[in-house]
């Protein structure tokens, strides 16, 4: 057992993002009576993500509009924030962690919803100043202190995160370059339709779209960047390089204490790890997913975030949840709102529906006639009624799904 020094929590929950918070406040909300940690290595009260690469860097939202509950909040629900402390050991069988600053918290239950870090650049030039990731809060405000003297931004990455950095860019006049590896941007995420939409709308407000294109290296003058080396010989100016390329699972104290899998934490049904007494949730939790053939992946969204920490939170008070809705995910570049529900991987049709030319459509996925996935593009209503089409498992006629007139709700 620990030490008489060591605190302890009925549940310590490392990690204080979407998973981690959700799961402190679901706790409480199911009953749990005993004490609940939620440890941070960020000092700032648990806040939203998703605006860190939209409204916040773009200016429209500040940073106190962005927090998940007020201080009030966790104080009234006895909920300890342990902010400002990173965990870097496990000892499963004594039920205690150690953190960077040599103090220890024992528990009853551990929950580990670390999340993830930025992926970075190994190239040569990778060590130059100008360089930023967006994951964090003091991530972006770093990149905001050096925005005023930045006219030419590199993005290194055509994910979701790169193209609302560059739509946020953009709108604030920077001349922006966005560099991927595929041959489309999102290609890790969705079809061709919508490659080339989102191509075409970045194009025309402006981004410099180089696909196919690998970095080669950083050049720069006095320690700071001012060129990135393509592959192929081209050289992009740079006074800023945002890099965008995914994250690392913040996992090595799990693998260390001897668990992990091939990218990330490997949980069963109900997020529970190999180790007694610890769950995996969030970003870094690699589960067998019903909407993806029970494939074991990871899936980076709010929702999967969420969703993980209830159930999690439902098996540690004996409550049984509901089980796993289809995942889904949203982003909002300029004026174009995407939403989208189900995992689109591995399908064999795609069926447009409405002209992608009016802004307003939406493509349907599917795999041996069945519905996996559904993209909408400022289309919600598409959204709403195609994931519960594919709750249903619906296996829909072809020539009506592509009928943008016939609800959704109304196929069979």
């Amino acid at each position: 057992m620990a030490n008489a020094s060591t605190d302890f929590h009925d549940v310590l929950i490392v990690g204080a993002g979407h998973a981690g918070a959700h799961c402190a406040a679901a706790l409480r909300q199911f009953g749990l009576t005993g004490t609940i940690g939620l440890v941070s290595d960020e000092a700032h009260l648990p806040y939203e993500r998703p605006p860190l690469s939209k409204d916040y860097l773009g200016g429209a939202k500040a940073f106190e509009q962005m927090g998940l509950q007020p201080a009030s909040f966790w104080r009234d629900r006895n909920i300890a924030l342990l902010g400002g402390r990173s965990v870097t050991s496990v000892d499963a069988a004594r039920h205690v962690v150690t953190c960077a600053d040599g103090g220890t918290l024992a528990y009853g239950k551990l929950v580990w919803a670390a999340g993830g870090r930025a992926r970075r650049l190994s190239c040569a030039g990778a060590d130059l100043r100008g360089l930023h990731v967006i994951r964090t809060r003091d991530d972006v405000d770093g990149l905001k202190a050096e925005l005023d003297e930045a006219r030419r931004v590199v993005v290194i990455g055509g994910g979701f995160i790169g193209l609302e950095a560059a739509a946020a860019l953009r709108k604030q006049g920077k001349d922006v370059s966005v560099v991927e590896a595929f041959e489309r941007v999102l290609a890790r995420v969705t079809g061709e339709t919508l490659s080339a939409f989102m191509q075409d709308q970045h194009r025309a407000r402006g981004v410099e779209i180089c696909l196919g294109a690998k970095v080669e290296a950083l050049s720069g003058e006095a320690g700071r960047v001012k060129r990135v080396e393509l592959h192929d010989g081209r050289s992009l100016p740079a006074d800023l390089v945002i890099v965008g390329i995914g994250i690392e699972p913040c996992v090595e104290p799990l693998r260390a204490a001897g668990i992990g899998g091939p990218a990330g934490v490997d949980v069963d049904a109900q997020c529970r790890t190999a180790l007694d007494d610890v769950y995996a949730i969030g970003d870094c939790a690699r589960h067998a997913n019903a909407f993806a053939g029970r494939a074991a992946l990871r899936i980076e969204s709010v929702q999967n975030a969420v969703d993980q920490a209830t159930l999690v939170a439902g098996d540690i008070v004996g409550r049984p949840m509901p089980k796993a809705a289809p995942p889904w995910f949203w982003s909002t570049q300029y004026d174009i709102r995407i939403q989208m529900a189900g995992l689109s991987g591995g399908h064999d049709k795609a069926v447009v529906r409405g002209d992608p030319a009016s802004g307003s459509f939406s493509v349907a996925y599917l795999r041996d006639g069945a519905l996996i996935a559904i993209d909408c593009v400022n289309a919600t209503k598409d959204f709403v009624q195609g994931r519960s089409a594919l709750a249903k498992g619906l296996r829909p006629d072809c020539a009506a799904l592509a009928d943008a007139s016939v609800p959704l709700s109304s196929l069979s």
